[in-house]
């Protein structure tokens, strides 16, 4: 149960902890109403996958259906149809200049397993007032699809913005797999503008948690999309991951010592990941920081970090590992 929660349930039980943390003197009705509107929200990101991302405009695909959608910057549902329906109106919003254009230096962040845009939240929040760049929020069902799918997803996602003449990605946990597998499939010309890849907490290796779930037969049996790929297809995977062609860096959780977060694993770790699973070679750079896994993206250090890499190539020098 305790590997079920870590893979599976951990990220929404801590999604709904954070939204509560710091509203000790809202009313009992209004705090009940955010965990409702906190569920919702999080049902729905293990639904949709975007299909097209201009700011915090997106056209979204409903996983195992024929439905789109586009949503404004409020996550309002501006229409929902059929895909050419949807594409149609997408197309006639950023014609009429509704929907502003991509142009220029363009980062794309990428959310982990079982978790949704609102996760990636303080990291976007922070390169948004760091760099000199366009974020992009990317978020795909990951439950729902395997990585080959989001992958190609992600492609289209690129595809649709052709004047983001430099492109740079962050991902976290299963994020930097969806990105590796994109760089497998991706044409020369749009792997030619990847600047630069800041990876949080990455299973390059695979998860040896994960696997251990995979043991667990009703899990086994159950497993659906991405976690599957982790739990029980991994040999099948990994061959599909490309090596980033672009300067990449690495954040990696943990201690800094051979027992780590998690007294399931072996060595040190970030409660989720195994350190030595983090590991790439090819990478730029590497850090430790005392960070869980789930935590990454609301820790300042690897705020700081993220941004450092993506304007330099390089961490901060007050590295506590390498």
């Amino acid at each position: 149960m305790r590997i079920l929660l870590a893979v599976v349930l951990a990220p929404m039980l801590l999604a709904l902890t954070v939204y509560r943390t710091g509203r000790g003197d809202d009313t009992v009705a209004s705090r009940d109403a955010g965990w409702v509107e906190a569920w919702r929200r999080h049902r729905e990101a293990l639904e949709w996958t975007d299909e097209a991302v201009r700011h915090d405009w997106r056209l979204q695909r409903r996983e195992g259906a024929d439905t789109c959608r586009i949503l404004d910057p409020r996550d309002g549902v501006v229409r929902q149809g059929t895909p050419d329906e949807c594409r149609t109106v997408f197309l006639a919003l950023g014609a009429d200049g509704t929907v502003p254009p991509v142009r220029g230096r363009t980062v794309i962040v990428l959310h982990g397993l079982g978790e949704g845009r609102d996760s990636m939240r303080p990291l976007v929040d922070h390169l948004r007032s760091t760099l000199d760049a366009t974020v992009l929020s990317f978020g795909y069902a990951s439950v729902k699809a395997d990585i080959d799918a989001h992958g190609a997803a992600l492609a289209r996602v690129v595809a649709d913005l052709p004047a983001a003449e430099r492109l740079g990605f962050v991902g976290h946990s299963l994020g930097n797999l969806v990105v590796r597998r994109w760089m497998a499939l991706a044409p020369d010309e749009d792997l030619a503008r990847t600047e630069r890849m800041v990876m949080l907490g990455p299973p390059n290796q695979g998860s040896d948690l994960a696997r251990m779930a995979g043991k667990v037969w009703w899990l086994s049996a159950t497993a659906e999309g991405a976690a599957r790929d982790l739990l029980c297809d991994w040999p099948r995977v990994a061959p599909g991951l490309a090596v980033p062609p672009c300067p990449f860096g690495i954040v990696a959780g943990g201690k800094g010592d051979d027992a780590g977060f998690s007294g399931l694993l072996e060595g040190d770790d970030d409660a989720v990941v195994r350190v030595a699973e983090t590991r790439l070679p090819g990478a730029e750079d590497f850090l430790l920081l005392p960070v869980h896994h789930a935590a990454m993206m609301r820790d300042p250090q690897v705020q700081r970090a993220t941004a450092t890499f993506l304007e330099q190539g390089r961490f901060p020098r007050e590295r506590t590992g390498e």
